[in-house]
């Protein structure tokens, strides 16, 4: 094909709203003479769309690239991750040290304006609040009766709250009916929260009844370790 037959062609396919890249393919000339000889010629406005929607398509693939990329580091990471743990023996005094920590950092404590408190663990991290669950069971020998749950929810999830409580509930292994302490907190006109939608199942509340003793005692465990590791 001659250069006179080449530009018109690629004047052509440039009209048929044609990107670059794919005229290039088929006129084999380099891309500064492509673009000299394109340059000037206006794209109708469904030539811009369709280019437009071209390059749309072309980011959403690079997007999707690099998620799968993404994902597929995530699970060999963690997979490896679980392995090393698995080679780690979790005995029971283990155990009990995991669950004082966490209770550390997220269970209700005892202060001068409220000293009777009990033992109260709130979160949003079904695995942590099962492990929780769990603990209280297996170290603190807490019979199940003794265990109360509450569920915070957002106003905006109330149409929600059947799947909710089910979620819950056999994440928690017990019967839908004993989650029947609802709070519904007020949604702002305007959040950041990215916590919604439908992979939101609220806040569990896991209470043990008649517990301000063993709250102390949790907090004497903690200042034990506290003063062992400071020496």
């Amino acid at each position: 094909m001659s250069k006179p037959e080449e530009r018109k062609n690629a004047i052509n396919l440039r009209k048929k709203g044609h990107s670059y890249r794919e005229i290039l393919q088929r006129v084999p000339v380099s891309k500064s003479t492509l673009s000299l000889w394109l340059r000037g010629g206006g794209l109708s406005r469904r030539q811009r769309q369709r280019l437009t929607l071209k390059k749309v398509a072309a980011a959403r693939r690079g997007a999707q690239a690099q998620r799968n990329k993404r994902l597929k580091t995530t699970k060999e990471i963690k997979d490896m991750a679980k392995n090393e743990i698995a080679a780690v023996k979790i005995d029971a005094q283990t155990f009990w040290m995991m669950g004082i920590m966490l209770y550390w950092a997220e269970g209700a404590k005892e202060k001068a304006h409220a000293p009777s408190v009990g033992v109260k663990f709130s979160n949003s991290d079904p695995l942590m609040v099962r492990f929780f669950q769990k603990w209280l069971v297996g170290v603190c020998k807490i019979p199940g009766n003794r265990l109360k749950y509450e569920l915070y929810v957002h106003e905006s999830s109330r149409s929600r709250l059947q799947l909710i409580r089910r979620y819950w509930a056999d994440i928690l292994g017990i019967a839908e009916a004993e989650l029947n302490r609802i709070y519904f907190k007020k949604n702002k006109v305007r959040t950041k929260r990215r916590n919604v939608g439908m992979d939101y199942y609220g806040l569990i509340r896991v209470v043990v009844a008649k517990s301000a003793a063993l709250n102390r005692k949790i907090a004497g465990w903690i200042e034990g370790i506290t003063e062992v590791v400071a020496g």
